[in-house]
């Protein structure tokens, strides 16, 4: 009873507010266009980009974050940089370049080459307000020398060229991989500075046979000023451009540069590719909206609502980009996605509105009308927007780790509120002139009287033709002329037939089988979006330099810092085994690795902690080849006694390609062993920021979602007009869900912010057209099943044709911008769409059929009411028999 009470207040509602807007168009035309002119300035004056991409992409809240606040208190990141090397995360400014040889050359031995490429870095001058600036200003500068920090293979390629020069063979200037003896005597790990390696066969110290290619990188420093920041940013401008001359001054080399500018400029450049394809898809829903809800019937026919109601998504959508950066947000490429998220749920409530003003009776004045559309298709249409607005809520909240996801989110709940306001309203309004137009037997299209019948008969074909209003099809025999709409026509006279037909139904099982089989086999092998790629344009410098990056470069995982924050008795034999078993397996880069071996050399014994520290500042640290482990060393003093409070080495892991994967492996096998382990120490590296939990706060959000939706689902069973109609929703949409995400894991789509955002709206795209079929279905009251799924498809199928085709074809133009951002948005909206229509008119058509809600109590009921009607009327005749006479 409380169901039936909820269900006719809420239709009572909505039929009053629909006529309030039919008695006040004006109004509520008026009131919309004047906030989307007001936030639309706000628009054009506030656009301001994001330009911090790790805020965006990077998880908020990690350990990783707190690690290197805790590793730059003890070291300073900007001073160590160089040595903790990470692919493409390396913090501060920089400029970095990858010179390729051709196949089956040798990089070696175009050591000349390279040299005067570096020699061009170097003197390259930037000018800022009349100062002239070089490398040399701007560089991160070495404790022991004040000299730039440069790679160690500049001095290898220096001891190349000089060898050359002096008419030696190269093999006599042995470069070993992956580490090597540099001139000075140090011993330098080159395994991220030269790459395609072969060495030579059986040779015991890893000697180069020949190498394909050579990664060099200039650090700049980084004060925390505006100015050096700007200076900064106009070297790595010059870097680029620079790097692109030296490219066509030397052709058999390929130089690849990035700068720490790159990566956002490339992600930035998406939403630039993007702009004149996103009037295009506009274009293409405008039409196809305008054809979809055109009929021969020049009375019925309305082309202009289509096209009106579109427009009416585009403003709503204007108004909510103007809130947003009325409240100071910065736009970013995720963004993107919104106008198509907005589309796919406003159209599909202008086409309901559409639909459910043609189911009402023409007989009625155009305001009843208007107030009928209203009760009819607004209950549905905001349960479904209130859904949309809880999931993107739920997406927005201080559960969702990644800022980008978060902002999108906050961004859709307001989109998702003016598109319910703006279609009641500004729609609304214009549902009501249309249906005046009609009333008042006025053209669709031309806006003209249409003229009776006698005078069309004596006109031309062409002219009935353009101004048919159906009177040749309406008769007494014809209860509604909209029945010859064309998608009406085709379900009602085909497919509707069609799907239910006995034979049919076994393959539509088959077809569920084997879309079950491969969401499932899809969902078994889902992997994180933790590569910054997946969200740059795919022809850009930054990706063709990963690309690069990746092939050559891969053989060892970033280099990890390893730092040990208390005091320890480095001299006593089990802390050295402890060591030794956490280094293991690793390359490493330590001081305390080298002394161990300086002491063994010498035959020197430090046994206890005053000849340790002793020998290690006296003589150790003294020798210039080890005078650059000062800076892995804290020391500290008492009185008279010196200790080691604090020091740091490096790691280094073999990796395959796949480096990413591999660097998080890494950390979640090291990070444990700092909790069990006598040494106290932390790991980090710069990349680890970026990727530190971050398959589990990408998905957090579209978990949250699911759940809030899940929740209200349920608690909302006795309160819907029909429990039977959430449970099937419930199977429904976790079916299309479960499918999307298979499906796109198996078209090569990682798990990142862009395809998470799309699951959320997954969700409610399911909702927003399987609801009305399966409530129209379990609430209605023919004999058969059959029947009932018949009279679903005919009343919603429409509206959910037109919303999902136009949804389809205006994603065509995402194809032909040249981004992976856009290719995962193209792909997962592709994959939502096409399994819900696949749901809508395929599954649920053929899978209600065979299960409940039963029909037999409402043939039941309609016998009891017939038979108590003739008994009714059989009682009435046998009291007034004159009655009779009078027929």
């Amino acid at each position: 009873m409380l169901r039936q009470v909820i269900h006719r207040g809420l239709q009572s509602f909505f039929y009053k507010l629909g006529l309030f807007v039919s008695r006040h168009p004006v109004f509520f035309l008026t009131v919309p266009a004047v906030l989307t002119i007001i936030f639309g300035f706000s628009l054009l004056n506030r656009f301001q980009p994001d330009t911090d991409l790790e805020s965006l992409v990077a998880p908020s809240h990690s350990l990783a974050k707190i690690e290197r606040s805790l590793a730059s208190s003890l070291f300073s990141l900007d001073q160590s940089k160089s040595q903790l090397y990470s692919d493409l995360h390396t913090p501060g400014r920089y400029g970095r370049v990858i010179l390729l040889s051709k196949p089956g050359g040798n990089i070696l031995h175009q050591a000349d080459v390279i040299l005067q490429i570096h020699r061009a870095v170097l003197e390259m001058k930037v000018n800022y307000k009349g100062y002239n600036y070089t490398f040399s200003h701007l560089c991160v500068l070495r404790n022991q020398d004040k000299k730039c920090v440069l790679d160690d293979i500049i001095s290898v390629l220096e001891d190349l060229r000089q060898a050359a020069l002096s008419n030696k063979t190269t093999a006599r200037v042995q470069v070993s991989y992956p580490n090597t003896k540099l001139k000075d005597g140090r011993s330098s790990f080159i395994g991220h500075q030269l790459g395609g390696v072969m060495e030579v066969p059986n040779s015991k110290d890893q000697r180069v046979k020949s190498a394909r290619a050579i990664q060099i990188t200039y650090y700049l420093q980084t004060y925390g000023s505006v100015t050096q920041d700007l200076i900064g940013e106009k070297w790595e401008s010059e870097f680029c451009k620079l790097m692109h001359k030296m490219q066509l001054d030397h052709q058999d080399l390929q130089l690849y540069s990035l700068a720490s500018f790159s990566l956002w400029k490339d992600f930035h450049q998406t939403s630039l590719l993007a702009r004149g394809k996103i009037l295009v898809s506009l274009m293409l829903i405008l039409l196809t909206a305008t054809l979809s809800s055109s009929m021969k019937d020049c009375l019925r026919s309305k082309p202009f609502l289509g096209l009106l109601g579109v427009l009416t998504i585009c403003i709503s959508s204007v108004t909510a980009a103007g809130i947003f950066f009325i409240t100071d947000g910065k736009y970013n490429s995720t963004l993107l996605g919104i106008p198509f998220f907005a589309m796919g749920h406003g159209t599909k409530g202008v086409f309901e509105l559409l639909s459910g003003w043609r189911r009402t009776r023409e007989n009625l004045p155009f305001k009843d009308r208007v107030a009928d559309a209203y009760s009819d298709v607004m209950v549905s249409y905001t349960m479904t927007s209130s859904l949309y607005f809880i999931a993107f809520g739920m997406g927005a909240s201080p559960f969702t780790n990644i800022e980008a996801v978060k902002v999108f989110c906050q961004n859709m709940c307001v989109s998702i509120l003016l598109n319910y306001f703006y279609i009641f309203s500004f729609f609304g309004s214009c549902l009501v002139f249309a249906g005046q137009l009609e009333q008042n037997r006025y053209h669709s299209i031309f806006c003209c009287k249409i003229p009776s019948a006698e005078y069309l008969d004596r006109k031309p074909v062409w002219f009935q033709t353009m101004m048919n209003d159906g009177h040749q099809h309406t008769s007494h025999h014809e209860t509604n002329p909209y029945q010859h709409h064309f998608i009406q026509h085709f379900l009602r006279e085909h497919y509707n037939e069609w799907i239910t037909n006995i034979y049919v139904k076994p393959f539509v099982v088959i077809l569920y089988l084997i879309y079950a089989s491969f969401s499932f086999m899809g969902c078994l092998q889902i992997n994180d979006g933790a590569n910054i790629i997946n969200l740059l344009a795919s022809e850009s410098p930054s990706v063709s330099y990963a690309l690069i990056q990746q092939k050559y470069f891969s053989n060892y995982s970033p280099v990890i810092g390893f730092y040990i924050y208390e005091p320890l008795e480095y001299w006593n034999g089990t802390v050295q085994e402890d060591l030794k078993t956490l280094s293991q397996g690793f390359n490493t880069v330590s001081w305390i690795e080298q002394y161990y071996q300086y002491l063994r050399v010498g035959n020197i014994t430090a046994t206890n902690k005053s000849d340790f520290i002793s020998i290690l500042q006296s003589s150790f640290l003294k020798k210039p080849e080890f005078q650059h482990f000062k800076n892995d060393i804290i020391f500290s003093k008492a009185g008279d006694e010196n200790n080691i409070i604090a020091s740091r080495l490096y790691l280094v892991a073999r990796t395959s390609e796949n480096t990413q994967r591999e660097a998080v492996e890494l950390l979640e096998k090291l990070r444990p062993l700092s909790l069990i382990q006598s040494i106290k120490f932390i790991v980090f590296n710069p990349t680890f920021v970026f990727m530190d939990h971050y398959g589990l706060s990408v998905t957090m959000p579209v978990l949250i979602s699911g759940f809030g939706i899940l929740l209200v689902l349920i608690l909302t069973f006795f309160l819907v007009i029909h429990p039977l109609g959430n449970f099937w929703l419930i199977l429904s949409v976790t079916s299309i869900e479960l499918g999307v995400l298979g499906l796109m894991t198996l078209w090569n789509v990682d798990m990142d912010c862009i395809s998470i955002l799309c699951l959320i709206y997954t969700l409610n795209f399911a909702i927003d057209h399987c609801a009305p079929l399966l409530y129209t279905f379990v609430l209605a009251t023919e004999h058969t099943r059959t029947q009932c799924i018949k009279n679903s498809l005919q009343e919603h199928g429409t509206a959910i044709l037109q919303n999902v085709s136009s949804f389809l074809i205006g994603l065509v133009p995402l194809l032909f911008v040249p981004s992976n951002l856009t290719f995962t948005l193209f792909k997962c909206l592709l994959l939502a769409s096409s399994c819900t229509l696949l749901h809508c008119f395929v599954i649920l058509p053929v899978f209600l059929t065979f299960f409940p809600p039963s029909k037999k109590h409402h043939k039941k009921k309609k016998r009891a009411k017939r038979k108590e009607r003739e008994e009714i009327e059989c009682i009435e005749i046998q009291e007034n028999p004159d009655h009779v006479t009078a027929v």
